[in-house]
């Protein structure tokens, strides 16, 4: 009776963890399909908040109706299709944007930069005010 109990014993300890091992290679949880995490650089993060920053902007200026609602939204959507293009493009290469795509996304960034500051009337100012005061740059 002991040897059988002892067997019994054996068995169940040998055929738990193989049963454990079994269900974890064939069962996905909620933990395992996890996203990776994206690791950028920072020239691929200034980029991402450089048009964050923009896009804050255009929130701004259409609070201060500098600017139209519908002048907003096509801001808006501008620079939703860059800050995509870029995390797009940085996921697709492991966090980094080559360098003639990243300078592509700058210009496209820095362009909607100036048709937010013209369409607001809030271009660049030249002159430090020692003067008397700025003068708009255009």
């Amino acid at each position: 009776m002991r040897s059988f109990r002892t067997a019994t014993l054996t068995a169940i300890l040998i055929a738990v963890p193989l049963a454990g091992a079994y269900a974890a290679g064939h069962h996905k949880g909620v933990l395992d399909e996890a996203t990776p995490t994206a690791f950028y650089g920072p020239r691929e993060k200034g980029l991402i908040e450089q048009v964050q920053g923009i896009d804050q902007g255009i929130a701004d200026a259409r609070l201060e109706k500098t600017i139209t609602p519908a002048e907003a939204q096509r801001l808006h959507a501008r620079a939703a299709r860059i800050s995509q293009a870029a995390e797009r493009t940085a996921a697709a290469d492991h966090g980094r944007i080559p360098a003639p795509k990243y300078q592509q996304l700058l210009r496209q960034a820095d362009n909607l930069d100036r048709k937010l500051r013209a369409d607001s009337g809030t271009r660049f100012l030249i002159g430090d005010g020692s003067d008397g005061g700025h003068y708009p740059n255009g």
